[in-house]
């Protein structure tokens, strides 16, 4: 394992193993071993429910129903494409990274099935679902090796190949940031579905730099360009119209979101957002 894969996995699994929370428990009612409630009986329920020491107190009878235990397949998705080279404090695919990190032992943790797409103009990882914490180890030190520079980013494929290869109803969810276009109905139809943002603070806090030189890291090609006020100010008023467009979409599809930034302690984040 590299050292900064080491790092990255050392602190995640301190901050996921380290933690209270216990399994996950479904929406789902059955034949599971955490208690729900109490029901009178009704006429074809299982009569090897009944509690008989209720029914003997009540003086009629009352069956137990227990919350079914199921396993999650968990399938995180990372779009790595360019763009996220950038970074002030450190680079926007290297914190996604450490989010994909912490979704993959938080699943093992659960006892839940793990796996990862990596994609940015094309997929390039597709890993098999695992609940070894060996597996998320593989991930971090494979993902780490992937060149993000000169790669843009494929929205329109990353949609249309999850909706091809993620055929099991999955706890599916997309790390990226989220700028540009976005039809995500069938996906949210088929999966939980959950988004997470990663922004760097600078990218939505601009300041005026003047006249430089900029390089596209998904193309790779360089021009020079005026960054004032009124760049930035049209610069800022696309991004909120990016976003507003974004978040209603995924207010319509009743997706979750949580929106994170480098510049933050990503564990932390998630846990207050996704909680």
């Amino acid at each position: 394992m590299s050292k900064k894969a080491r790092q990255i996995s050392l602190k995640a699994r301190k901050q996921v193993f380290g933690s209270l929370s216990g399994s996950n428990l479904s929406r789902f009612q059955g034949e599971g071993f955490e208690f729900a409630e109490l029901r009178e009986y009704v006429f074809g329920d299982d009569v090897r429910k009944i509690d008989w020491k209720t029914t003997a107190k009540a003086g009629k009878p009352y069956i137990k129903i227990y919350y079914e235990e199921r396993e999650l397949n968990v399938v995180v998705s990372t779009l790595l494409s360019g763009s996220t080279f950038f970074g002030v404090s450190k680079p926007m695919y290297e914190y996604m990274i450490e989010t994909l990190a912490i979704l993959g032992y938080s699943a093992v943790k659960n006892r839940d099935l793990f796996s990862h797409i990596l994609y940015a103009d094309k997929m390039y990882r597709r890993t098999k679902p695992s609940k070894k914490v060996y597996a998320v180890n593989k991930e971090i030190e494979e993902v780490l090796k992937f060149e993000v520079l000169g790669k843009p980013a494929n929205t329109k494929g990353w949609i249309s190949d999850l909706n091809k290869y993620v055929k099991k109803k999955s706890l599916l969810i997309m790390v990226g940031d989220f700028i540009g276009d976005y039809n995500l109905s069938i996906l949210a139809k088929k999966h939980d579905l959950i988004l997470i943002i990663v922004r760097d603070y600078f990218i939505e806090h601009l300041k005026p730099m003047g006249e430089i030189t900029l390089i596209d890291p998904a193309y790779l090609d360089s021009f020079r360009g005026n960054v004032d006020e009124e760049t930035i100010k049209v610069y800022k008023e696309s991004l909120i119209a990016n976003d507003k467009k974004l978040y209603k979409h995924i207010r319509e599809i009743g997706a979750r979101v949580a929106k994170i930034y480098t510049n933050q302690e990503p564990y932390i984040q998630l846990l207050k957002r996704l909680k």
